[in-house]
C-alpha cells in the first residue's frame, strides 16, 4: 500500500468508518467498525481507531479528520457548534484531541447550531460541506433524509438556516412499536399508495392522526396489504414533513443526500410538487467534506 498521508473518519452512533488517504486524494483503503459512539467511553476511542488503522501508520504523524458523534458531549471530546450562518464546518474551529499514540494527530470537526428556532446537527454538516466543495456554485436547499431528516438553506457557500424533522424515527416507532406493527409490513412498497398519502397529508395535515389509525382499521376490515400500508404510512409522514418544510423547497432546487430507499421516496414526493431534485451519494459527500476540511487545515 502507498504511504498513508491522512485519515478521514465518520464516527456515528452505531458505526464508524475510516478511509486511508494518499497525498493526491486517492482512497487507499476503506474500513468500518461497529464501535460507534453508543458503545464507547471517551477513553475507548483511540483504541477503537487504532484497531482499524494502526498497522498502516508510518513512524511520522498522521492527521486524522473526524466528523460525527465523536464530537458530541458523550463522545471522544466535545467539539463546539458553529452558529449559522456559517460555512460548514471550518476546520480551524475543530477540536484537537491529544492522543497517547504520537502517530495520531486527531481533529474533530464542529457541528452546526441555530439558536432560534433551536436546532443542532452533527455529521450532516460535513456532507453539506461535500456538496459545496463538489458544486461550489450550488445555491438552493439540501435535504438529508434519515432518522432525523435535515433541511438546510444554502447560499454563497454557507448554511443560512436549517430544520430537523423526526420523520424517520416516527416511521420506525409507529411501524414497529405501535398498534400499526400488526398492519405495516417490514418490506414491500406501493408507489400509488405512497403518492396518494403524500397528497392527503399535504392537503389536510390536521387529519393525519386519524388516517394513521385508518391503516389499522383498513387492514382489519378490508385486508389492507402490509406493503401498501407501509407505503401509505411513509407517505403520510413525509407529506406532513413537506407541508411544514414548504418554505425550504418551494421554488428551490433540492439536493438529496441519503440512503437510496429514503431518497427515492423523497424524490418521488418532491418531483410530484414540481421541485427539481439533484441526487448525491452520502458516502461520496462525507468523504468530499472531510477532504475539503483537510485541505483547508493543511493548505498545499
Amino acid at each position: 500500500m502507498a504511504v498513508v498521508d491522512w485519515i478521514a473518519v465518520d464516527w456515528g452512533t452505531t458505526h464508524m468508518r475510516a478511509w486511508l488517504m494518499a497525498a493526491d486524494g486517492q482512497v487507499l483503503d476503506a474500513r468500518s467498525s461497529d464501535r460507534g459512539m453508543g458503545t464507547l467511553a471517551p477513553e475507548g476511542y483511540e483504541a477503537a481507531l487504532l484497531a482499524l488503522v494502526a498497522d498502516d501508520l508510518a513512524d511520522g504523524t498522521v492527521p486524522v479528520i473526524v466528523c460525527g458523534m465523536a464530537g458530541a458531549k458523550q463522545g471522544w471530546a466535545e467539539a463546539p457548534y458553529a452558529a449559522v450562518p456559517c460555512a460548514p464546518p471550518d476546520p480551524r474551529g475543530a477540536r484537537h484531541v491529544p492522543t497517547q499514540d504520537a502517530r495520531l494527530q486527531v481533529y474533530i470537526l464542529s457541528g452546526v447550531s441555530q439558536h432560534s428556532p433551536a436546532e443542532v446537527m452533527r455529521g450532516e454538516e460535513t456532507q453539506i460541506k461535500g456538496l459545496i466543495a463538489s458544486r461550489p456554485d450550488f445555491d438552493g436547499v439540501a435535504c438529508l433524509p434519515g432518522t432525523h431528516t435535515k433541511w438546510a438553506h444554502l447560499s454563497a457557500g454557507e448554511i443560512v438556516s436549517f430544520q430537523t424533522f423526526m420523520t424517520g424515527e416516527m416511521f420506525a416507532l409507529l411501524s414497529q412499536q405501535s398498534v400499526l406493527r400488526h398492519t405495516v409490513a417490514s418490506t414491500g412498497w406501493d408507489d400509488d399508495a405512497f403518492a396518494t398519502a403524500v397528497d392527503d397529508a399535504m392537503s389536510r395535515p390536521q387529519a393525519v392522526a386519524a388516517k394513521l389509525f385508518g391503516l389499522r382499521a383498513d387492514a382489519l376490515l378490508n385486508a389492507l396489504d402490509g406493503a401498501t400500508a407501509r407505503a401509505r404510512l411513509s407517505g403520510l409522514l413525509i407529506g406532513i414533513e413537506l407541508a411544514a418544510a414548504r418554505p425550504y423547497w418551494l421554488g428551490q432546487q433540492v439536493a438529496l443526500i441519503g440512503a437510496a430507499a429514503s431518497c427515492d421516496a423523497y424524490q418521488n414526493a418532491l418531483t410530484a410538487q414540481g421541485v427539481p431534485v439533484l441526487r448525491l451519494d452520502p458516502t461520496e459527500m462525507t468523504l468530499a467534506g472531510l477532504s475539503a476540511a483537510y485541505s483547508e487545515l493543511e493548505p498545499s
